[in-house]
């Protein structure tokens, strides 16, 4: 009989593994515990009052940022890769879409979600029906909301920056060239207060890992997952109270 002979953990006893594995746990909770203090720091950024009237090309017509949010008074807006000249998406943007599941809770919790990129709607459309998505996509192009949003780049229209890093910034990083010109992804968060949105955060690069269910999308947000937590500002919903 043939044995496996591919690389693989250590083989030691039940008693050794749970040492091993009660070691790791403690580990596993300051990382929770930080992770919460994180999330604490974020629900408390300030926020950017946002003045530029952008407008989308949506299915139904010219739409404004404030169109997007439906009545909602959060917005989530995941910045999808997707340049007027390609006409197929971006493979890593497909992928984290594919990943997300189930968000009915957003909804629950007055917080909308929806893809933005700069292809036409046409192309926006064609591709979500391949796709078989039923998620809100529209249109950015024609508007400065990806420049503004740093997640195009180009020096004609705006200064180079990405990740919260200048064009000096970028280009000192040898392993991220491909930054300097064109599509980028990226999360962005907004809230809104009567007519009036602000932007509240945004992350991009390796910050949008994992952000494919509910529970890490709202914890983008400022009102978080709107459960209880001893650690919220005043005023801040502590369960559910949108319908």
């Amino acid at each position: 009989m043939a044995h496996n002979t591919a690389a693989h953990p250590e083989i030691v006893s039940r008693e050794a593994w749970l040492d091993a594995r009660k070691q790791l746990l403690e580990e596993e909770k300051a990382l929770t515990r930080q992770m919460d203090r994180v999330n604490a720091r974020r629900r408390r950024l300030p926020m950017v009052r946002i003045d530029k009237p952008y407008v989308f090309d949506a299915p139904s017509g010219k739409t404004s940022l404030l169109d997007l949010f439906e009545g909602r008074q959060q917005l989530i807006v995941y910045h999808f890769m997707f340049d007027p000249e390609w006409e197929k998406g971006c493979g890593g943007c497909t992928g984290f879409v594919n990943a997300l599941g189930d968000l009915s809770m957003l909804d629950e919790r007055s917080t909308g979600f929806v893809l933005v990129s700069r292809a036409p709607l046409a192309k926006l459309d064609a591709y979500k029906a391949a796709q078989g998505w039923h998620l809100p996509w529209v249109s950015s192009h024609g508007s400065d909301f990806n420049y503004d949003f740093h997640v195009t780049l180009d020096e004609a229209v705006a200064p180079a920056e990405y990740n919260y890093r200048s064009q000096a910034e970028l280009m000192a990083r040898s392993d991220e060239p491909h930054f300097m010109q064109g599509e980028c992804h990226g999360l962005s968060v907004f809230f809104r207060l009567g007519e009036e949105i602000y932007h509240t955060y945004s992350t991009y690069a390796r910050g949008c890992e994992s952000l494919t269910d509910a529970y890490a999308l709202l914890d983008r947000t400022p009102y978080g997952r709107q459960e209880d937590f001893e650690d919220s500002p005043p005023g801040w919903p502590q369960r559910p109270t949108y319908g």
